[in-house]
């Protein structure tokens, strides 16, 4: 028989675990003061809650009462800087992929391998690729983003420092897969840090520029094809060398600690090598007393966190699509090279320089897209009757988030598939090469724009450990990925240039119910895994 007895009060903690799956900062009675305080004397933030006479026409602009601390401390000119770094250190994944592809040839004779082997450390590298975010989500999510970009840093220094050096093809195979291992893992730690750092109403801006970072990649081949002609494909490894080591001096200097596990709102002083080079020097020569962050309990990173979020029913409906839409971008940029070359017989430079509009229109993507999620936003907010904080976060929990951001994607999707399709009958006609310019920069806008919109709600949804998430997302579309990959040049060959785009675009059709079932039920699901995770917490 069921007990009749009362439930005890929650706990605090059980409180907290709440707050942090709605998106909303816990609460720290001991640190809410010097909140308060910091968030007070940042006028940025203050004019984010004033009073606006025309309260009828805006409910974002209703009076809010200061109940609490903010949802970050950090000033508007630190979370600019902590997010210009966060989109330099975006880069160096993608780059290091894409700079690679024009130096196939160069490297091949230099080793004295065949092509095909060499193809080879590119399906090895979209391996680790796939597999190293899933140790370096869990390991920023535990013991902080600092310690994880510097280990995975330190590590794509010295692959690349051995590739510049060595003579056969067996190190380059095993330095490349160190190489992805240690410049890919922290891909998915710069999308925690948009979200530790920006609300839900304001994140599309700082995912668009995070977003413009990732993209500029797209005219990586670009440099690749120069330095591998005129410098040798050695120098495109000592470029990458001297790309990190330029990007990880300033960061440990200066780039705060900003994972809520360690630091929660920045209110809390960081400890340990979770603290800048500068706070550290200072703390050495001027000891405080104020309270410090308790060391997070560290252990081995377990890759079956991230594993186990593609589990969630929501997640997988975003993970299936995200990766389609990621295969449909791979199909297009890595047949490129090969088919400008038979077709418009161009010199590798010529062909890099092709890639040209597709990185154009990924960084137009980037910056125009950001913009468009927050107005989005704002405007399903007014819909619902919803009063945006800016300050301290909103409580997503009876907000359509779903919805919010892909009624945004909806129309980059349509012109995205559109254009793919095109450019496969322009090159299927060998028509004039201004066509298939002009397409590829609109699938770099279009295609990359709604890959990076699924990029944003997984991170809403995944309030927490949005490095886990991001994580689980990148192991399912990079194995994916490496699938195509192998399958790419079959598919070439049997289907002809118009009917592989066309069947890869028609896919993203046929799986487009998934996103009306994830805006109509996403809600729902999101509820039921809130709830447990309470009950867990709880028990625990």
């Amino acid at each position: 028989m069921a007990s009749s007895e009362p439930l005890p009060p929650p706990t605090r903690d059980v409180i907290d675990s709440e707050r942090i799956a709605h998106g909303v900062v816990p609460f720290d009675s001991t640190n809410d003061d010097k909140a308060i305080e910091s968030h007070d004397a940042d006028a940025d933030v203050d004019a984010d809650v004033g009073v606006d006479a025309d309260v009828d026409a805006d409910p974002e602009s209703l009076d809010r009462v200061a109940s609490g601390p903010p949802y970050t401390v950090f000033s508007k000119a630190t979370r600019r800087w902590i997010v210009t770094m966060i989109a330099i250190a975006g880069l160096t994944s993608p780059m290091t992929a894409n700079i690679y592809f024009p130096a196939l040839n160069p490297i091949a004779r230099g080793l004295g391998v065949s092509i095909g082997l060499i193809n080879l450390t590119l399906t090895t590298y979209m391996i680790f690729q796939a597999i190293s975010p899933t140790m370096y989500g869990d390991l920023g999510d535990m013991a902080g983003r600092r310690p994880a970009f510097i280990i995975g840093f330190s590590i794509y220094m010295c692959a690349n420092l051995g590739l510049a050096l060595q003579n056969n093809y067996a190190a380059l195979l095993v330095l490349r897969m160190l190489q992805s291992a240690g410049g890919s893992g922290t891909l998915a730690l710069c999308f925690a840090v948009i979200a530790d750092v920006s609300v839900s109403s304001e994140r599309g801006k700082y995912m668009g520029i995070l977003s413009a970072g990732i993209n500029i990649s797209g005219t990586s081949p670009v440099l690749g094809g120069i330095l591998a002609q005129y410098l040798g494909w050695r120098a495109i490894f000592w470029f990458c060398l001297i790309f990190s080591s330029a990007w990880l001096i300033p960061f440990v200097l200066t780039v705060p600690e900003t994972s809520r596990k360690v630091v929660g709102n920045g209110s809390i002083p960081a400890q340990g090598w979770n603290m800048t080079l500068l706070d550290y020097i200072r703390s050495r020569r001027h000891p405080s007393v104020e309270q410090s962050a308790p060391k997070p309990k560290l252990r081995f990173p377990n890759p079956f966190n991230s594993l186990r979020v593609i589990l969630e029913k929501d997640m997988a409906l975003v993970f299936t699509y995200s990766t389609l839409i990621y295969v449909v971008f791979l199909v297009v940029t890595a047949t490129l090279s090969t088919e400008f070359a038979v077709i418009y017989r161009y010199s590798d430079l010529l062909i890099g320089l092709c890639y040209l509009p597709y990185g154009i229109g990924c960084c137009c993507a980037a910056v125009t897209q950001g913009y468009i999620m927050d107005w989005n936003y704002r405007r399903v907010a007014r819909n619902v009757g919803m009063v945006i904080d800016r300050r301290r976060g909103d409580d997503l929990t009876k907000f359509p988030i779903e919805k919010a951001r892909l009624q945004v994607a909806y129309p980059f999707l349509v012109a995205g598939i559109t254009s793919t399709i095109c450019y496969g009958w322009l090159l299927q006609a060998e028509a004039h090469i201004t066509g298939p310019l002009v397409m590829l920069f609109v699938i770099g806008l279009c295609i990359t724009g709604s890959f990076a919109i699924l990029n944003t709600l997984i991170v809403d949804l995944s309030p927490g450990a949005p490095a886990t998430a991001i994580a689980a997302n990148n192991f399912v579309r990079c194995l994916a990925g490496a699938g195509v990959t192998a399958l790419i040049e079959l598919m070439l060959r049997s289907l002809g240039r118009g009917w592989i785009y066309t069947f890869w675009a028609l896919t993203l059709v046929v799986f487009s119910p998934a996103l009306f079932f994830l805006a109509k039920f996403g809600p729902q699901w999101r509820e039921e895994r809130r709830v447990r995770l309470l009950l867990s917490a709880a028990e625990k």
